[in-house]
């Protein structure tokens, strides 16, 4: 027998990008459209390739939905792939728990849940599939659930669904937690994981594979993001193609301009460097964060004007891409010390003034209550995707020296 399935997950319908919201209001709706047009463009991608049916591996939804608009896209995107005889079989994950998501609509009859309460077997008997799997009923699941699930069915294609952090990742939350070779010894044909934001193939003969996410929600999840088409022949997996299907994409720059002599040096390199990032997208939208690293005299006049900086890279970016956007910009160059030996503020020492102040533990105090008072105003999720402020503390303090250096001349 010789078909093809689609495996998806942490699609992640309803994110609100606070964050980003923040920023701009606008670039945050472009990426919350991104998430919903790009599982449309999946779903019409999976009825062009015929598949046999198609599986979610949890997350398909970030929370409880704020009304019923996220699951009437659902249900039209379900409804468009039951016209085409395609069943979707889904697991929920820690984001979409059956403790979180509260609200409910009618499915198509073509939506198959799993059950919260143990693993169990969906089978296609027309196509010999056994599909296991299992939902979380809560948020945080601590269990190693891999050891219980069912055995496979003699002489048929096995699927394992989990959602699952498979041998940790410091990215992301432990859940479900399992090895690797627990997987294998379960002997099923293919394991369709979720929870992990990286296309991720963790094992072949069996295939063991995360998708990954289908849009990026923040400079974390930068590069092209997707799902897997999964084509069988003869009754055995055959290989495994990875779909990209993102609308917009995150892209992180770390570039040095210790070699810059000058502010248009560096920009030349700042675009330089951009460019093949920017290209790379392919006409999507792009939020791009840019970081400035190495040894340079331009640190303090470059901080001092940290505004016009910040301008004049955006409007490099959009010269390259008329669709980029700079999430951030990252000023992480020191001035050089051997130039700082050379400089006379009229006897005083001002630079060796600050050093005593910054290695001060009084001033790091107060700087970290204010930063505090700061934060306190924010709304929860501002900052989620950054460095909370008080982790980036020693970066705040060398930001002002800088300043203080540069409008003093030195």
């Amino acid at each position: 027998m010789n078909f093809t399935f689609l495996h998806c997950a942490d699609i992640h319908l309803g994110s609100p990008m606070s964050g980003l919201a923040l920023k701009d209001a606008a670039v945050a709706e472009k990426f919350a459209a991104a998430c919903r047009e790009s599982f449309a463009d999946l779903v019409t991608r999976a009825i062009a390739e015929k598949v046999a049916f198609a599986l979610i591996a949890g997350d398909l939804y970030d929370g409880d939905w704020q009304d019923n608009g996220i699951g009437l896209f659902f249900n039209r995107q379900a409804a468009r792939l039951a016209r085409a005889d395609i069943p979707v079989y889904l697991i929920k994950g820690n984001h979409d728990a059956e403790s979180v998501v509260t609200r409910t609509i009618p499915l198509p009859d073509n939506v198959i849940q799993f059950s919260t309460r143990r693993a169990e077997t969906h089978e296609l008997p027309a196509l010999k599939v056994a599909i296991h799997g299992r939902s979380f009923p809560d948020r945080a699941v601590n269990e190693n659930w891999a050891v219980d699930y069912p055995a496979p069915r003699a002489g048929w294609l096995n699927i394992g669904m989990l959602h699952t952090s498979c041998e940790g990742n410091a990215k992301h939350a432990t859940y479900a937690p399992c090895s690797v070779a627990e997987l294998v010894a379960r002997g099923y044909d293919y394991w369709a994981l979720g929870h992990v934001h990286a296309y991720q193939e963790l094992h072949r003969d069996p295939w063991i594979v995360y998708p990954g996410n289908t849009q990026g929600r923040s400079v974390r999840e930068t590069g092209e993001k997707g799902a897997v088409f999964v084509d069988v022949v003869d009754g055995r997996i055959d290989r495994v193609r990875r779909e990209i299907v993102d609308r917009a994409r995150w892209v992180e720059a770390i570039i040095d301009i210790s070699s810059a002599a000058t502010t248009a040096e560096a920009l030349a390199k700042v675009g330089a460097d951009l460019r093949p990032l920017l290209v790379d997208a392919r006409g999507r939208a792009v939020a791009a964060r840019v970081r400035l690293v190495g040894e340079t005299t331009l640190d303090h006049a470059l901080r001092a004007g940290r505004s016009q900086l910040f301008d004049d890279v955006l409007a490099l970016a959009q010269q390259i891409h008329d669709d980029a956007w700079l999430e951030k910009l990252s000023l992480e160059t020191i001035f050089p010390a051997r130039a700082t030996a050379g400089h006379d503020l009229s006897s005083i020492d001002l630079d060796a003034m600050i050093a005593d102040c910054v290695d001060d533990p009084n001033l790091r105090r107060r700087a970290l209550e204010a930063v505090g008072q700061i934060a306190a105003k924010l709304p929860g999720e501002a900052t989620r995707d950054d460095t909370p402020l008080a982790e980036d503390m020693d970066a705040l303090i060398a930001e002002a020296r800088a300043i203080v250096l540069a409008r003093a001349g030195a």
